[in-house]
């Protein structure tokens, strides 16, 4: 290592976080923030169904049922026994991995959930891959190339033309994307395809990582260039490190903490956008499940779906303050001064 990286090393340490909790009181906390909010899940998605207008047993009986056949089947669903009863029943069902029967599909609703899951967590990761390979760098490079009022035009393109793609919805961007690369260029398919399921993948991803990619890397910019004013880096400037060296070894590493903040943020609302994102594609995940749920008012087949993407959300919050907890030591003492 050079005397000029040693001498950097040591203007950088103060800065660096210190201390920290322990790992088991900082996995305890976690745990119990993702035990409440499994809790909180399986009140709301119980409450679906006495909450959601009309009679479940109506619609599960399809329209030319008979007062006796309504009947029947809504002693089977037990929406005439108390209430706190049948939460009971619900809570052993799951805690025994039943999440109901589906009457539309006329099957277990964990067959169906497991049957589209991949497809929903496989669109979210690559979205989520794609946002951070792009946004990151790209963020970077015009932080570094603006920062001290530098490039003008520059940041200002790049603001103006971020903020107008991050704010268009989901189900816009795939709409505009269908219309481009499908109906107009005819380069991708419009919908999943089970001979091309790569090429299915694309459309979807880019509708879902394209708004996020501008809104993290309006971030990072914004961040980058804050780092790169900092006493040690222009130091390290001083001593012709190089840019490129400077900015991966230095800025980067205190970049990570919100970006990785903001992308657990991001990827939970994926799971939200996906459901407007799938039901233009086609894609045969939760989104598109939960949406003809609720056409068909299978009323089983919505809590089960909402539960998990709910779980899921709560899984995905707490890998991130995991993660968090590694990266930045602050985040394991409950603060971020």
């Amino acid at each position: 290592m050079s005397t000029a990286t040693q001498r950097l090393e040591r203007l950088e340490r103060p800065r660096r976080a210190r201390g920290g909790s322990t790992w088991p009181s900082f996995a305890l906390r976690r745990f119990a923030g993702l035990v409440g909010t499994v809790v909180v899940a399986v009140l709301v998605t119980f409450l679906i169904v006495p909450l959601i207008p009309g009679d479940p047993a109506v619609s599960a009986a399809g329209p030319d049922a008979t007062v006796d056949q309504i009947a029947r089947i809504r002693a089977e669903m037990g929406l005439e026994r108390p209430v706190l009863e049948r939460f009971g029943d619900y809570v052993g069902g799951l805690l025994h991995g039943d999440l109901g029967h589906s009457f539309s599909l006329n099957a277990p609703v964990s067959e169906v959930v497991l049957r589209r899951l991949p497809f929903t967590a496989v669109l979210a990761v690559v979205a989520l891959l794609v946002v951070l390979l792009v946004a990151v760098p790209l963020g970077m490079a015009v932080g570094a190339l603006t920062r001290g009022g530098r490039r003008r035009k520059l940041d200002s393109t790049f603001g103006y033309t971020t903020a107008f793609v991050a704010a268009i919805p989901p189900y816009v961007m795939a709409t505009l994307l269908v219309l481009l690369f499908a109906v107009t260029l005819e380069l991708l398919p419009p919908a999943y395809t089970r001979s091309q399921p790569g090429l299915s993948i694309l459309l979807p991803a880019l509708a879902l990582s394209l708004p996020s990619i501008c809104l993290i890397a309006r971030i990072v910019r914004r961040e980058t260039a804050v780092v790169l004013e900092q006493d040690y880096l222009r130091t390290a400037r001083g001593w012709r490190l190089g840019t490129m060296r400077t900015a991966a070894r230095y800025a980067l590493p205190n970049l990570l903490t919100s970006t990785l903040t903001l992308s657990g943020i991001i990827l939970i609302g994926m799971l939200g956008g996906a459901i407007s994102v799938e039901t233009v594609f086609g894609w045969p995940g939760l989104g598109l499940g939960v949406v003809n749920a609720v056409a068909t008012k299978d009323y089983p087949l919505v809590q089960g779906i909402v539960l998990v993407l709910a779980v899921l959300s709560a899984l995905m919050t707490m890998a991130v303050d995991i993660v968090l907890g590694i990266v930045d030591p602050r985040v394991r003492g409950g603060h971020h001064g």
